[in-house]
């Protein structure tokens, strides 16, 4: 008997992005292997970036005509499915380009979409990631349906679970309402499981996405949060209960964060981001091998202030300290020394003195550092802990 077996073709991209007034090259190019990082999350190929200097974004194509010219020539080529834009596309902008290049077109925050969608495992995230589909589909419906009529998979056609083309605004407005009301339900659910946990102080995880947080939670919870080198492992809010030496705590290990986090989404989330508002202690991950991990900790920062979970004791744990690596200058070198010629001691002392907030360097997956880790956890929470609940000091 002959085995045969069916692999779904992923599909082939191109990357585009656009370096307009005000911006940097390199900061575009860095944000298009993070967009090519989405791209391979989601199951897909880049096989190539392009990138455009333009004073501001065409309001039609938004890239220039003879740009446009030259992917169209490439897909042609190339045998190119998809063209996914690093930034969000207004419902003209996806309908002319679709036209001119006669292509699937996505833009960043439709991909993110999938990803979540794709990701989420509980019936709260289902229903958080539906509503803000909905919501980013509302106003490009005519554009979308017309997909859907000839669709047949991939990348941004993973649906909010429809089998039928709804063609009427006013069903997605009253599924976004129920949607809507569906979650208030959950919430109240969820704010009183939190209620009943008991006089334990909380600890949440916060950060940008991939940085070794799920890591974090396992080593410390001994427990076995899905951890993969992937944007997005972990989507659910994870709750584990954790004891350092006599003291127990609850840890939480919240989604990550990531640029241009589509607004639908920080909106769908902020009722899971509620573990961080109620946190006692936020323990901020940051991916201290990322070349621009500076950038991610403060994208994570205008995140916290925008769900209100700002003011509570933070500590910064620089995590991957194993990944570290820097440009060493030659001794004949007399120019002046950037970041990226520091060593890993000399990072840590100019961290050090340019925080107000406590920070340790660690490596989560080779267990460095992780002593202390544990010993700064256990104090900060023994201290929080003696403040709120005098009379349980016997635990001590």
């Amino acid at each position: 008997m002959i085995e045969v077996t069916t692999r779904k073709k992923q599909e082939r991209t191109v990357l585009v992005g656009v370096v307009s007034a005000g911006q940097d090259e390199s900061s575009v190019m860095e944000y298009l292997d993070e967009l090519a990082f989405l791209t391979e999350t989601a199951g897909a190929v880049p096989v190539k970036q392009v990138i455009q200097k333009i004073e501001i974004p065409n309001p039609r194509t938004f890239v220039g005509r003879g740009k446009l010219e030259e992917i169209s020539q490439f897909i042609k080529t190339n045998e190119i499915d998809l063209v996914i834009f690093d930034d969000e596309l207004s419902p003209s902008q996806l309908r002319n380009i679709e036209r001119d290049l006669d292509c699937r077109i996505l833009d960043r925050t439709n991909l993110i979409l999938d990803i979540f969608a794709g990701r989420a495992q509980t019936a709260y995230a289902k229903t958080q990631v539906e509503l803000a589909q909905y919501q980013y589909l509302l106003p490009r419906l005519t554009r979308m349906w017309t997909h859907l009529e000839r669709q047949r998979g991939g990348i941004g056609l993973r649906g909010p679970g429809e089998t039928e083309i709804e063609t009427d605004r006013r069903i997605i407005r009253d599924k976004i309402s129920r949607l809507k009301e569906q979650l208030k339900k959950i919430d109240k659910q969820m704010a009183t499981q939190r209620k009943n946990r008991g006089r334990l102080i909380r600890v949440s995880l916060v950060g940008y996405t991939n940085v070794g947080k799920s890591t974090i939670m396992n080593l410390l919870s001994k427990s076995d949060v899905f951890a993969e080198n992937k944007l997005f492992a972990t989507l659910d809010t994870t709750v584990r209960k954790v004891v350092i030496e006599n003291l127990p705590f609850l840890l939480s290990d919240t989604v990550g964060f990531i640029r241009k986090l589509p607004h639908s989404l920080v909106e769908s989330f902020k009722s899971t981001l509620d573990e961080l508002r109620e946190s006692d202690i936020l323990l901020h991950v940051v991916d201290i091998s990322h070349p621009n991990f500076e950038e991610q900790l403060n994208v994570v920062n205008d995140t916290i202030k925008e769900i209100g979970a700002t003011g509570k004791p933070t500590y910064i744990v620089f995590n991957k300290i194993d990944a570290y690596s820097f440009q060493k200058k030659d001794d004949d070198d007399l120019t002046p020394k950037t970041r990226q010629n520091w060593n890993l001691e000399e990072l840590k002392n100019s961290w050090m003195a340019k925080t107000d907030l406590p920070c340790i360097f660690i490596s989560a997956l080779e267990k460095k550092n992780i002593e202390a880790f544990k010993k700064l956890v256990y104090d900060k929470v023994k201290e929080i802990h003696v403040t709120k609940y005098p009379y349980d000091n016997f635990l001590y």
